[in-house]
């Protein structure tokens, strides 16, 4: 059968946890920055069971293994291995949550004055094409690499500045998750789950209207040619597309992209015209 030793791990992972002498899914929250409270709710259980979950007095079932692979990027088949991502930069943020705040070591992906402007680009995307039925949430991630990977080959200069790992799903911003989330709560935006063909999506519709004054002229034209250039493709198409490029072909899995790869890009996915003085 073809999930025999997925089920098998699965129902023997609390034994595995113990012989190593260590706990993967604790390693993992705190590299992210999640509290229980978050990761339980995407579980959809009540935080004293994911507690046992991360305690190791619980097992672990196949759909937590694979809800939980895919909040932290990894394989399927890497999660159960108890492969850890690269550990990214931390910085203390001041996180509300249940009405309180605390200081949290979150990993956070865009220098912290950027993250404004995240969140901006977002809404803007989701003004001019998130109620298109081909735009989900990968969509959303993946125009957002090719704007911030585009506009540094063009004009080497960083616009969002965010930073991207390479998964399996294609380049995703390592904060992601924690941006929606906030969103989510500030009421920016509403989350709708849809189908998709016969795919489940993650749609999001924005509440307000972005301030674009953050952006300079420059900066959002490129966005909008980004968004004319790909409002069209769905999940799979914008994926495959992007595993075509240059940054994602030559960086190691679940590795942080390297912007300075773009100038080794094809021409296919060049966005900049080279003189003989870039070339020498």
């Amino acid at each position: 059968m073809e999930y025999s030793g997925i089920m098998y791990l699965c129902k023997y992972k609390r034994l595995y946890f113990n012989v190593l002498g260590m706990n993967y899914l604790q390693k993992l929250r705190r590299q992210y920055g999640y509290s229980q409270d978050f990761v339980a709710r995407k579980l959809e259980i009540s935080r004293p069971t994911y507690i046992l979950l991360e305690s190791g007095k619980r097992d672990l079932s196949i759909r937590e293994a694979r809800v939980l692979s895919d909040l932290y990027d990894l394989a399927l088949v890497d999660f159960l291995a108890e492969i850890m991502p690269e550990e990214g930069e931390t910085v203390n943020l001041m996180v509300k949550e249940s009405g309180a705040e605390y200081k949290s070591d979150m990993r956070v992906a865009v220098p912290q004055e950027n993250v404004e402007k995240f969140r901006e680009v977002i809404l803007y995307i989701l003004e001019k094409i998130g109620a298109r039925p081909n735009i989900g949430e990968a969509v959303i991630w993946k125009l957002l690499y090719f704007i911030d990977f585009d506009y540094y080959e063009k004009y080497e200069e960083q616009l969002i500045g965010a930073r991207y790992k390479r998964n399996h799903h294609g380049p995703t911003p390592v904060i992601s998750t924690q941006i929606l989330e906030e969103m989510e709560k500030q009421g920016d935006i509403v989350r709708v789950n849809t189908k998709y063909f016969q795919y489940e999506q993650k749609k999001y519709l924005p509440v307000r209207k972005a301030d674009l004054s953050i952006l300079s002229a420059q900066e959002k034209t490129l966005i909008d040619e980004e968004i004319e250039r790909f409002k069209n493709y769905n999940a799979t198409q914008i994926r495959e597309y992007s595993h075509r490029d240059v940054p994602w072909i030559t960086t190691p899995s679940q590795a942080e992209i390297d912007y300075e790869s773009v100038f080794y890009r094809t021409p296919e996915f060049s966005v900049r015209a080279y003189s003989e003085d870039d070339e020498n």
